[in-house]
């Protein structure tokens, strides 16, 4: 944002005026001053907030949650440090980082209740700080999702075109690979080659980035990855970071497909690099795709084998979107909660694990909350197993109860919504947020609950962690490798409830599950008196 900012770079430009303006209102900044110029502050900002070394919190967090909320997060740092100095308002998002990595090294923080507050801390970091700055500036950058109906599912491959798959989290690539494939050039070259054309895919968290903003069909969450180079119609799986199984470079190996890496930091066995420059990304983006065409020639019919599912799906719920369905304020969805045609809301994270059988969980419970009238929204491999399952279109309010279905018909929702990719996670506490403003209380005191059924990298721990320590409680299983210690356990299921009114609980049976949120639920719509 900095440098397309400045000038600097060129391959970008801000597409979403009205949301930096926004943000920038949000931070303090003169939005009368030309869109560069905004532009320039609030990046320094965010830059700030990765780098300063003063002990204030960081800016993005104070300009984001909600006042109780914050309120709340000062008195706990004071009980906390009644004894010895435990802090969880983060300073500096990369500083808590390197904070937490320390005091895991042998000899040093030993006591349970410090190491989980620095863990707050830096999920808190993570949450308000770094998650939501780039949700935000991706909408700034490549527009604020809107409503648009997808397909979803390994049937969006089709064998006579050039396939090829995006699949990681960094939309930088993906939106300029979606812009470059679609030029009359690229579909040429691909027509040149004996294709009817070029068609683009996405895999994952890059994939719902470009799902949510441009309408790219997605192939499947994580546990697709492999099964989407097994048709042996992909003629190139490109990826930047996270969630890319080391073995996929191996396993395009065994086809014709070209398996290329663009970060710096993944680098794979077998795999072909082509290093993605921001100041380059045009160039970057026609060469990947060249390549793709290339492979295409290499095709071995024998190989071919695409399963015919593919599910259409409603997406593009930002917080914006939301908004605008309800007619510009939170009012409309508080009054369906007080009236009770909604009993409260879910928000479903995470991932596929391999431990588990894929996307149960996921659709099990999704489909058990809205026949009882709790809406349901999420993010990230969820939302593709959800929108796989035809839960994001308006057939799927036969599945809900009378309260939630009445909703859905009145504001054309359907009763499932997709909100993003993984780090768009925070679009769910902004909305959280929002809500508790307008009724004047605290986060915890809504009728919220969240859950990771599956989840599976490091960053589901910590978008558990920062929900609970907004107030949230969450759902998780496959079991956390916390066992070894009552006292953490203790801290994670009970103590942190009463300091921040979030907590953990494990539950392995979908149904049993959807019985303990609706009971979290009810008993907080009891304390409000509704």
């Amino acid at each position: 944002l900095k440098e397309v900012a400045e000038g600097k770079n060129r391959d970008y430009q801000i597409r979403d005026v009205d949301k930096l303006k926004v943000v920038a209102q949000k931070l303090g900044i003169d939005v009368n001053e030309e869109i560069n110029e905004i532009a320039l502050k609030v990046a320094e900002i965010a830059l700030n907030d990765f780098g300063k070394q003063n002990e204030e919190p960081i800016k993005f967090l104070m300009a984001y949650a909600p006042k109780k909320r914050v309120e709340l997060w000062k008195k706990v740092e004071e009980a906390l440090s009644a004894n010895a100095k435990i802090r969880i308002l983060p300073r500096n998002i990369d500083r808590e980082v390197v904070d937490i990595m320390h005091r895991t090294h042998i000899g040093v923080d030993n006591e349970a209740l410090s190491l989980l507050a620095q863990g707050i801390r830096a999920a808190l970091a993570d949450g308000w700080g770094g998650s939501l700055i780039a949700t935000e500036f991706q909408d700034i950058l490549f527009g604020t999702p809107m409503v648009k109906e997808v397909e979803a599912n390994l049937g969006v491959i089709d064998p006579d075109y050039v396939n090829i798959i995006v699949h990681g989290h960094e939309p930088v690539l993906s939106e300029k690979i979606v812009e470059v494939v679609e030029s009359e050039e690229m579909q040429e070259k691909a027509k040149q080659a004996g294709a009817k054309g070029i068609n683009l895919l996405g895999m994952c968290c890059t994939g719902n980035e470009i799902l949510m903003r441009q309408g790219v069909p997605i192939a499947g969450n994580i546990l697709h990855s492999e099964l989407s180079i097994i048709t042996g119609a992909i003629d190139t799986m490109v990826v930047d970071v996270q969630c890319i199984f080391p073995a996929l470079a191996e396993l395009a190996d065994c086809f014709h497909t070209a398996f290329i890496s663009t970060s710096e930091q993944a680098k794979f066995e077998k795999g072909i690099h082509i290093q993605f420059e921001e100041d380059k990304a045009t160039e970057t983006a026609k060469k990947i795709i060249e390549k793709a065409i290339e492979a295409y020639g290499r095709r071995d019919k024998s190989k071919i084998y695409v399963p015919k599912q593919k599910s259409k799906a409603i997406v593009g719920f930002s917080v914006e979107q939301i908004l605008k369905a309800l007619g510009g304020s939170v009012k409309p969805i508080v009054d369906v909660i007080v009236e009770g045609k909604i009993k409260g809301v879910t928000g479903i994270v995470g991932c596929n694990n391999p431990k588990v059988k894929q996307d149960y969980f996921h659709v099990t419970l999704t489909k058990e909350l809205i026949s009882r009238d709790i809406l349901v929204i999420g993010t990230g491999c969820w939302a593709i197993a959800a929108a796989k399952a035809g839960l994001m279109t308006m057939d799927a309010i036969n599945l809900t109860g009378d309260g939630l279905k009445s909703v859905c018909q009145a504001l054309n929702i359907p009763p499932v919504l997709h909100m993003g990719s993984c780090v768009d996670c925070s679009r769910m506490l902004v909305l959280a947020g929002a809500i508790a403003d307008y009724l004047n209380v605290d986060i915890s005191d809504l009728p919220l609950v969240g859950s990771a059924p599956e989840w599976y990298t490091e960053k589901a721990v910590s978008i558990g962690v920062y929900f609970i320590a907004s107030g949230i409680p969450v759902h998780l299983w496959p079991v956390p490798p916390v066992l070894g210690s009552e006292n953490v356990v203790k801290i994670l299921t009970e103590d942190v409830k009463d300091l921040l009114g979030g907590y953990f609980f494990i539950e392995g049976d979908p149904i049993k599950t959807v019985e303990k949120m609706e009971e979290i639920i009810m008993e907080k719509r009891k304390k409000l008196g509704i």
